[in-house]
């Protein structure tokens, strides 16, 4: 048996653009895409739930619908307008570049969705610490299909990750064997052992959030930022520390190579409340930097 809800955007919206930032690589186990329709598997405060939804006609610009099965369906669907986009104001965001005044223009659809679940961001977001997104996605898709469990509903192949005690349970060579090294094994087990701390920072502000979230050994500023922008919506949760983003924010802005942390964020001083926004606008609308320097080298400690 399913339920079902239907959302109507307040003006343009881009479901497929909005939601996949919570895809974790194209064999996500938790996300598939088919036919037009996102399906999700995901564990909320009830017990494990499916999530379909697609955009249909009618109104000015379609209609969101969704039909949610298992435990937790109902919990799914009253938070489905948060999850879409629907408590994001992009009214407020405003440009201060004409790269960031073109890309506004042209991605009206654009939405910040809001899950409300952090250890579902948080866990694939530290196993993507320091090495490349082949990598974290391959231990993600192994440590889900072996521990977690089937997705109820319809669908065929969908997945749904461990209980937090499940994820606690994995031995220490199945991390290893998912390619998964003890730094980030063990900031993963921190964070579970504190789980309901973890969940309490999706009601949290944004300082407040990431001071709880980087209260555990083995997440930073980076982890953070990366969790609270889909957990929480958060629009001015700025990326810090990563390889790429401070290089294409200041080639995109200034045309200068290697800019650094600090230097993005001078550059991305007029927009703050809107940082987060201001970033994604960026790569989206941005000239790319071209590549100079030879890509991560994939490891696997598997073997090891």
């Amino acid at each position: 048996m399913s339920l079902t809800r239907s959302w109507t955007p307040p003006g343009p919206y881009d479901l497929h653009s909005n939601l996949r930032v919570l895809r974790r690589g194209p064999h996500d186990p938790t996300y598939r895409t088919e036919g037009g329709t996102i399906w999700r598997g995901t564990r909320t405060p009830d017990g494990p739930a499916t999530l379909g939804v697609c955009v249909r006609r009618g109104g000015t610009h379609g209609v969101v619908c969704a039909q949610a099965w298992g435990p937790g369906a109902e919990w799914l669907l009253d938070g489905l307008p948060a999850l879409l986009g629907a408590h994001d104001d992009p009214d407020a965001f405003v440009p201060h570049h004409d790269i960031t005044h073109e890309a506004h223009r042209r991605n009206p659809g654009l939405r910040l969705i809001r899950t409300g679940r952090v250890l579902e961001a948080l866990i694939p977001t530290v196993l993507e610490q320091k090495i490349t997104t082949d990598e974290a996605y391959r231990a993600w898709r192994l440590l889900v299909r072996r521990f977690g469990e089937r997705a109820p509903g319809p669908h065929p192949d969908l997945w749904v990750m461990p209980h937090p005690r499940d994820w606690l349970r994995i031995p220490s060579w199945e991390w290893h064997r998912a390619g998964v090294d003890q730094k980030r094994s063990a900031a993963i087990l921190r964070a579970l052992q504190r789980a309901g701390r973890m969940e309490e920072a999706a009601h949290m502000d944004l300082d407040a959030a990431l001071a709880r979230l980087q209260a555990i050994p083995g997440i930073g500023p980076w982890t953070a930022a990366e969790v609270l922008q889909r957990s929480n919506g958060e629009p001015d949760a700025v990326t810090v520390g990563d390889l790429h983003l401070p290089r294409l924010v200041g080639y995109a802005l200034t045309g200068a190579r290697g800019t650094d942390d600090d230097g993005m964020l001078e550059l991305l001083a007029p927009y703050e409340g809107q940082r987060h926004r201001a970033s994604r606008l960026i790569l989206l609308g941005g000239p790319r930097m071209p590549r100079r320097q030879p890509r991560f080298p994939v490891g696997n400690i598997a073997p090891l």
